[in-house]
């Protein structure tokens, strides 16, 4: 998902969703208020650099829709600051959309709520087939084992932007592979005068995203396979310190960013402030602040040690946004037409194009857009070194717990004290304390 969004909504609200099924026939918002036809609601997630950009995007193609359907789309994006708390208050009061956009992340605990359409074999045969999605991105769209709650519709990888000028004036010649080569870069770069690594220490989400990656190269997960939260095992504490201490030890990450929150570091670096960005598909977004493509780089995310891949070799979170069907809509076949479109070859180029993103459905990737430079290394990952956040029904409340256990971990760095193992897995332990019991 995008790492813009603020942090997911605490345990009790997802609890009273996951409590309140949605499965009835209550009556819909919008389209399926008027139980019409010829009407959908759509709530979009924000994906452009404004919800402005966003309506712009989408509007000429859902006109589109409505040319070959015969259809009227009602659209509505919603903020990443309110759309989970959105979602489940439409869960819990059968009010909702007709069709919606979710982060993948979410999926599973969505899913859990039994608000949302089950896309089985029969379903997914309306739209063309489950084998057109790439298997990455299946990965996000609920718990292993059950029907999808949702279809993917944009991907997302993380990359390590690099501004070639600093660069280049550092004596660097190419972008670091390790983690090693990325602090003593770094290094060399502060000695020029300039800061090294972005981060956004305030953003649980982005918080999150990095500790997985890391603890997937440490060889470790953030819970059991049985789904039950494993916070404090040797890798997951080895992840979140290995993070902190970019800023911590390494003196790579300036302690200002400890204060980041949302977008601020992707500025910096537009701006040529901040010589490296982890982010997702960042291009559209640096394009929007004025950056040109050809004053940067992307580089795959660092690894241990050699060149990324499966295992411990995981680079990147399998980002991405999912679309879903609310399963109390009135307008079902209107519904899973969208989607139909909406994942089609024609639209999955152009929209994902406008986004900077990846297509999940693969023949659509065949477009010569996501062969450029921008793109490819994200294309790459998705295909080779990407992996699934944990799809538990926990999921939202693990971001905000752990997530906001490293923005805590920041801010004793920032402000100078000790960010030692022991003071990381007691933040951690006090994290798991705040998930739900089993």
């Amino acid at each position: 998902m995008r790492s813009t969004r603020a942090a997911a909504v605490g345990a009790a609200t997802l609890s009273l969703a996951l409590a309140v099924s949605a499965c009835g026939g209550g009556t819909s918002t919008g389209g399926g208020s008027d139980a019409s036809p010829k009407t959908l609601t759509y709530w979009a997630s924000n994906q452009g650099a404004s919800i402005a950009v966003d309506k712009q995007v989408l509007q000429p193609e859902l006109e589109k829709f409505q040319r070959q359907t015969g259809i009227k789309v009602k659209l509505e994006v919603v903020p990443w600051s309110d759309l989970l708390n959105r979602i489940l208050t439409a869960a819990t009061s059968g009010q909702g959309p007709d069709v919606l956009n979710i982060g993948n992340t979410w999926s599973a605990s969505l899913q859990a709520t039994g608000a949302l359409l089950p896309w089985d074999a029969k379903n997914f045969a309306r739209i063309g087939g489950k084998d057109r999605f790439a298997a990455s991105a299946l990965a996000s769209t609920g718990a292993p084992g059950k029907d999808p709650a949702a279809v993917p519709l944009y991907s997302m990888a993380y990359a390590l932007y690099y501004n070639k000028k600093i660069f280049a004036d550092a004596g660097l010649t190419r972008p670091p592979a390790t983690w090693a080569e990325l602090v003593a870069d770094g290094r060399k770069i502060r000695q020029r005068g300039k800061q090294a690594l972005g981060a956004e220490g305030s953003n649980p989400s982005e918080n999150i995203h990095h500790v997985f990656v890391l603890a997937k190269q440490h060889g470790a997960d953030f819970f059991t396979p049985d789904g039950r939260p494993d916070f404090t095992n040797d890798g997951a504490v080895a992840a979140v310190k290995q993070y902190v201490d970019l800023m911590a030890k390494d003196k790579v990450v300036p302690p200002g960013n400890a204060e980041y929150a949302q977008n601020q570091s992707v500025s910096d670096f537009a701006k040529g402030r901040t010589a490296m960005l982890l982010w997702q598909s960042a291009a559209a977004n640096l394009k929007s602040q004025g950056m040109k493509e050809s004053d940067y780089g992307v580089a795959p995310v660092p690894v241990q040690s050699g060149s990324p891949g499966t295992g411990t070799q995981v680079n990147s979170m399998a980002a991405g946004i999912n679309i879903a069907v609310f399963k109390n809509t009135h307008n079902l076949d209107g519904a899973t037409r969208f989607v139909k479109f909406m994942t089609g070859d024609a639209e999955q180029k152009i929209l994902n194009k406008a986004y900077s993103s990846i297509p999940p459905v693969t023949s659509a990737q065949s477009d010569p857009a996501f062969a450029a430079p921008a793109t490819a290394v994200l294309r790459d990952t998705l295909a080779r070194s990407a992996a699934a956040l944990p799809q538990v029904v926990d999921e939202s409340q693990f971001e905000t717990a752990v997530g906001t256990a490293v923005k805590e971990l920041f801010a004793d760095a920032a402000a100078g004290r000790a960010v030692t193992t022991a003071s990381v897995k007691a933040r951690l332990q006090k994290a798991q304390q705040q998930m739900p019991a089993k």
